[in-house]
């Protein structure tokens, strides 16, 4: 699987293809290697990407919901048309294998078709002869939509769905690390779309700021970290813009004594290193109870063995490289931190500083403190701590010491016991005996500092419109 010919990548405004006068490198995290260009918008092509979708809001809002939900699906349908092209391009920018490529690819059009079929109609609240009171949603406008690096597709289908069927204008930011596949969908379906409906443009961390600050966008959508998405609130909060964030975790896993260490250790390790641990939702803190805590250790490590690390475009790989340098550094920190405080790792703990392309090796960090920064903390990589429990109470009380709740896993055969404590866990999502099980149709969001507001479902779909009351009276001669 190799990256697709076309390497042209620009913005897209007002429909048009456009460039800046400066680029930057895109790279290719299993080499190392730069292997594109894209242009960086500056402030005033962000003012006239704004400017664009400002002019389109009222012709799409007005466009009747049947057509936006049709034209929302065909985005779909096309984007399964090349199919092929940005599953090789995805793993070129982003390091994923075929296999969390594919994962996204078509779970991205499984989303255009399910959210084009969603919709919030009027609620009649009193219908009399001398009054009709109905509640109804309207579309906010300009929505700017910040995308992460580890989703690139997927997170930006996430935004734009919903936000085009609620008749929102929507402008995409990709990450700089990986803005290549957003650029290309968005061009890609410009023939389906009147000019300015979409935008995208590629930038820095500049340009995520202009974004926020903006006094003619009406909504962030914005996925990141937790840091990000305090100055993201901070800046949206001068013009009263709506924020929809979704941030960190540091989700917790509990396993259950009655488990089978052989049957759980596969899940329980795809439940954490999934996407190369970075994911918001990766299983980041393992809790097994004492009971079988070595067993379950071992088997997990022995699974681990069996897992490929490489290049995502060599077919046996399984798990990619981490994605950009800012990252690895981050994640190189819990290396030396575990090292310099004589943790004890049950498998890996050394990063190969000569390897071509960035990688880092699958590490299991045998019950250090809880209070170690591994724990505490979301290292976003592949490392990651086992620790013991044996009091149920206890164990909850840990999972839920911390400052994010965005998913949990409880893992058991008494299902009894499963289903109890997972009630009790602090987290948007709590799985009971599977993981990363995500629909259209089920909400998505954070507790605490993991996130505000929610993606998918009805609710997700609400977040993109202001709710409005129309009172109409009746009575003869109200008026005259």
């Amino acid at each position: 699987m190799s990256a697709p010919a076309d390497t042209s990548y620009s913005h897209i405004i007002n429909g048009e293809r456009t460039g800046s006068e400066t680029t930057a490198p895109v790279y290719n995290p299993a080499t190392g290697q730069v292997f594109a260009e894209v242009p960086v918008a500056t402030r005033n092509d962000l003012d006239r990407a704004v400017a664009a979708a400002k002019a389109a809001f009222p012709g799409w809002a007005a466009t009747p919901l049947a057509e936006r939900q049709a034209i929302v699906s065909a985005i779909g349908d096309r984007l399964e048309e090349h199919a092929e092209e940005f599953l090789a391009l995805l793993t070129a920018e982003q390091g994923k294998p075929r296999s969390m490529a594919e994962w996204e690819v078509y779970g991205s059009i499984a989303w255009f078709r399910e959210i084009a079929k969603q919709s919030l109609p009027e609620e009649v609240l009193e219908d009399t002869p001398d009054r009709k009171v109905i509640s109804r949603t309207t579309p906010l406008g300009v929505v700017g939509a910040i995308v992460p690096w580890n989703f690139p597709i997927l997170l930006a289908v996430w935004k734009i769905a919903p936000a085009l069927v609620t008749g929102n204008t929507m402008i995409v930011k990709p990450s700089p690390f990986t803005p290549l596949c957003d650029l290309k969908l968005v061009e890609l379906v410009q023939d389906l779309l009147p000019p300015g409906v979409l935008s995208a443009l590629s930038g820095d961390d500049e340009l995520g700021k202009w974004i926020t600050a903006h006094p003619d966008i009406a909504k962030i959508a914005f996925t990141g970290s937790t840091e990000t998405g305090r100055h993201v609130m901070a800046s949206a909060a001068a013009t009263l813009k709506r924020v929809t964030l979704e941030l960190g975790g540091n989700d917790p896993a509990i396993v259950l004594p009655d488990v089978d260490p052989k049957t759980v250790a596969p899940q329980i390790f795809w439940a954490a290193f999934q996407n190369n641990a970075q994911f918001c939702n990766a299983a980041k803190r393992i809790y097994i109870h004492d009971d079988v805590y070595d067993a379950v250790r071992d088997e997990l490590v022995a699974y681990a063995r069996t897992v490929v690390v490489g290049d995502g475009a060599l077919a046996d790989t399984q798990l990619g490289p981490i994605q950009n340098l800012q990252q690895l550094a981050k994640v190189t920190e819990y290396f030396d931190d575990c090292t310099a405080n004589g943790y004890t790792f049950a498998l890996g703990g050394t990063i190969d500083t000569e390897a071509e392309g960035w990688f880092v090796p699958v590490t299991l960090v045998d019950n250090p403190p809880e209070d170690s920064r591994l724990v505490a903390e979301e290292p976003f990589g592949p490392i990651l701590p086992l620790l013991k429990w044996s009091d149920e109470a206890d164990v909850i009380r840990r999972a839920n010491d911390t400052i994010w709740g965005l998913g949990a896993t409880v893992w058991g055969v008494d299902l009894e016991a499963v289903e109890r404590i997972g009630r009790q866990l602090e987290a948007g999502t709590v799985w009971l005996n599977e993981v990363h099980e995500y629909s259209p149709h089920q909400v998505f969001g954070g507790h605490k500092q993991s996130g505000i507001g929610a993606e998918n479902s009805l609710h997700g779909l609400a977040e993109y419109t202001n709710h409005q009351t129309v009172a109409l009276n009746r009575t003869p001669g109200a008026v005259g």
